[in-house]
């Protein structure tokens, strides 16, 4: 007898297809090489391709970023710098807005931004490599610490990045109510007939924005490729999103409301991207999203 999408031994066997796919995965760290680069951060290079994987810039004076950010096969690349019409936006990046007063997510350079450390090692669990920023005050003076902590791991097919981003207060800092700013993804839009951004409850682009998800899935072609490629983001709690209108995306925790990080303490957010090629796999990032945010 065939099996029908709605059969139940179809539905198990789909679930089963995307454990094996994705969890667990032999991770293909070992074949990677990592390049400090001058200007600060790290570049992954895989064994064969002139260009890095992924590149993590971690400036002196400057907004830390993700760019350029390649397909698993080395074919596009999925991170857009500086496009025309959001030209502060790069790659993958963190910008918070009306901090105090202050806006980190519009604004990248010295006057807001201070590295007071880097540093990047391989171990058991993949590329690690942790920024620690100052988020400077009208009068260049600390308001937070913003620790990025990320773990890049390669499975050759697919690989994911997690990032525990984590923001210690030197003042009494308020966050302000508004509809964007935290993590950021900018993949390069071109109005492809293709491009689609799904979230956990299936909501597909505008209709996504400012809605709570686990999850958000953004998938378009790009130069280099004929199929799509794929970065889903998933918070390891639900949050409420910003999807804009070139399918910019990101977890946009001060559009519920104000809110305060009180002097001496620190709030973390926890996020992770998959990154894939092909068909969207809905099953595949939901089990990802599962396992996620079962870690505690």
């Amino acid at each position: 007898m065939a099996l029908t999408d709605g059969d139940p031994a179809m539905r198990l066997a789909v679930l089963i297809c995307a454990l094996l796919t994705f969890a667990p995965r032999a991770s293909a760290d070992a074949n990677v090489h990592i390049q400090v680069l001058k200007s600060g951060g790290i570049a992954v290079f895989r064994p064969g391709l002139k260009q890095p994987i992924f590149a993590f810039n971690a400036p002196e004076d400057g907004r830390p970023y993700v760019h350029p950010m390649l397909a698993p096969d080395g074919a596009g690349i999925l991170t857009e710098f500086s496009p025309g019409h959001h030209k502060h936006q790069t790659g993958i990046y963190v910008g918070f807005l009306k901090v105090n007063g202050r806006d980190y997510f519009h604004n990248r350079t010295a006057d807001h931004f201070r590295r007071t450390a880097f540093k990047h090692a391989m171990n058991s669990e993949g590329v690690a490599f942790t920024s620690a920023y100052e988020l400077l005050d009208k009068d260049k003076k600390p308001q937070l610490v913003e620790t990025q902590a990320w773990v890049f791991r390669d499975f050759t097919k697919t690989y994911s990045i997690d990032l525990t981003l984590t923001l210690k207060a030197h003042a009494d800092v308020t966050f302000d109510k508004h509809d964007y700013g935290d993590l950021f993804l900018r993949m390069p839009w071109k109005n492809q007939p293709d491009a689609k951004a799904i979230n956990s409850e299936g909501l597909i682009n505008g209709k996504a924005e400012g809605q709570k998800a686990r999850w958000i899935d953004i998938g378009m072609t790009v130069d280099g490729r004929k199929d799509a490629a794929h970065i889903a983001v998933l918070s390891h709690s639900p949050a409420l999103w910003r999807v804009d209108g070139q399918l910019g995306v990101g977890p946009a925790p001060s559009r519920a409301g104000a809110w305060k990080i009180a002097k001496g303490e620190s709030v973390t957010l926890r996020y992770r991207f998959l990154v894939y090629t092909g068909d969207f796999q809905r099953d595949q990032v939901e089990a990802e999203s599962k396992a996620f945010s079962a870690i505690k």
